[in-house]
């Protein structure tokens, strides 16, 4: 017994020894936090160090750019890059190829902007759109005392059309996303509608203060800010935010002392001295002193992707975000932490205490912008609403003129097939839409095909045919 007793001893120091040399020469590891996690676990990235709750975001760039670099980073994400090609299920409308220029017989379209609407009036511009298009988008009838299109924001367009009418525009960016029915061209945030307009584009952030500070708070680590306090959205920040160093600036969940404190603590993201501030003048300003900027939706749908998020992005900072399911179909690769993804906001508030570590890790997030691998957010960006005038403008040219001379009565039979036809895109036959702006009234086929998209057969669909070829009889391009 006491050989055994003593071998058995012997074979324990041994192992000791060896598990001791193997752990420090490095041939073998044990996995760490910042490794166990989904986003980040293929990386260079991942390996174990030393926790470093830096402050110096340039400082960081020069880490990953020594660990990581923008080649293999490229080379990781080069196949999401292949697949941003269009294709039928694309959340994103391509802008590419929606236009044929020798189809063109207008050289000028106006758009007038009826009523209140929080579009910028900066928006308002005389654009030189393809093909030689020129388009004025304006709030002044003055500029545009006989319009093409009238545009209508934050109230639906009237439901009488009377004769020579402009042709009408909706524009609804809400999560809700319901025409009006008395629309010609339907906008909203949604690839499946006439015209898509993403929250991305700068004009959603005009006359602010854009100076971004390299320097990151390594104490408090996430901004947010919200005045809507809406219960289940705080119910689920408070839900991360008490496991986290946070600063609230809106009404909900505040802890900063007050509404616009953000200039007390941050002077230097004042945007006009001689002004009264207002909340959106240092908002990127202030958001660029935090690592994260948490950003939840108010409304969790797929495609609802609003500045909430994009304005995280623009101030250099890190999203950690919750609401639409599809958001990778909008984002860079790489660029945020989806909420969602994780089993528990403790295992959440676990990875962002982790990153906020770990300076190359979280240089890892801003890598798509310094190394311009954007996947689809180009297209994203491509159909904000920043491009919104001309594209609405090409699109409003090949639609019905508006020069027309015709009476759409709602209640007639004619009317369903001719709105069905004509004002959606998806069924709109250019070149046939294309003779008939020309006058030509060899079009009884097309008519036919025309009652068989309302679903209309028989005796019926042949008198709302004939009832659409009478209506069509007198109206040409001038």
């Amino acid at each position: 017994m006491q050989f055994k007793s003593l071998n058995f001893t012997i074979v324990a120091m041994i192992s000791g020894f060896a598990f001791i040399i193997l752990f420090f020469s490095g041939l073998l590891e044990f996995p760490f936090a910042s490794s166990l996690v989904p986003s980040i676990r293929d990386s260079k990235v991942a390996v174990k160090r030393n926790p470093d709750p830096f402050t110096d975001l340039l400082g960081a760039f020069g880490k990953w750019d020594s660990e990581v670099g923008c080649a293999e980073f490229r080379d990781k994400h080069r196949q999401l890059d292949r697949n941003t090609s269009s294709s039928a299920a694309s959340p994103l409308q391509d802008i590419d190829g929606f236009v044929e220029c020798g189809g063109m017989k207008m050289k000028h379209v106006s758009v007038l902007v009826k009523g209140w609407t929080w579009i910028p009036d900066n928006l308002d511009n005389l654009y030189s759109c393809r093909c030689g298009l020129s388009c004025l988008w304006t709030k002044s009838p003055i500029l545009a005392d006989k319009p093409d299109a009238l545009l209508f924001e934050t109230n639906t367009p009237p439901s009488m059309r009377r004769e020579g009418d402009p042709l009408r525009v909706y524009m609804d960016l809400e999560a809700g996303r319901k025409r009006s029915g008395h629309e010609d061209i339907y906008i909203s945030y949604h690839a499946d509608d006439d015209l898509q307009s993403t929250y991305a584009g700068a004009l959603f952030h005009n006359n602010r203060n854009y100076f971004l500070s390299s320097y990151k708070n390594k104490e408090t680590l996430v901004y947010w800010s919200s005045s809507r306090c809406l219960p289940h959205r705080n119910k689920l920040a408070w839900n991360l935010l008490k496991l986290l160093p946070y600063h609230s600036f809106g009404k909900c969940l505040n802890n900063v002392g007050g509404l616009d404190m953000a200039l007390d603590l941050y002077p230097d993201c004042a945007n006009n001295v001689n002004s009264a501030p207002k909340w959106w003048d240092h908002l990127h300003c202030a958001m660029s002193h935090y690592k994260f900027v948490l950003a939840i939706e108010n409304t969790v749908t797929e495609s609802y992707v609003t500045e909430k998020l994009f304005y995280a992005l623009d101030s250099g900072a890190v999203p950690i975000y919750f609401g639409a399911p599809n958001v990778w179909d909008f984002v860079p690769p790489h660029s945020i932490i989806d909420g969602t993804k994780f089993n528990s906001m403790e295992e959440l508030a676990s990875y962002v205490k982790t990153v906020a570590n770990d300076p190359v890790a979280y240089a890892e997030y801003h890598a798509w912008r310094r190394c311009g691998v954007l996947g689809n957010y180009g297209k994203t960006r491509a159909v904000s609403l920043d491009t919104l005038p001309c594209r609405l403008c090409e699109l409003a040219h090949f639609r019905f003129p508006s020069s027309c001379n015709y009476i759409i009565d709602e209640n007639s039979p004619s009317f369903p097939v001719f709105h069905v036809f004509f004002r959606s895109e998806r069924n709109l036959d250019q070149k046939m839409h294309d003779r008939y702006r020309v006058h030509d009234m060899n079009i009884d086929d097309d008519l036919v095909r025309m009652a068989e998209v309302a679903n209309i057969v028989g005796d019926e669909g042949t008198d709302v045919a004939f009832g659409i070829k009478n209506m069509l009889s007198d109206c040409v391009v001038s």
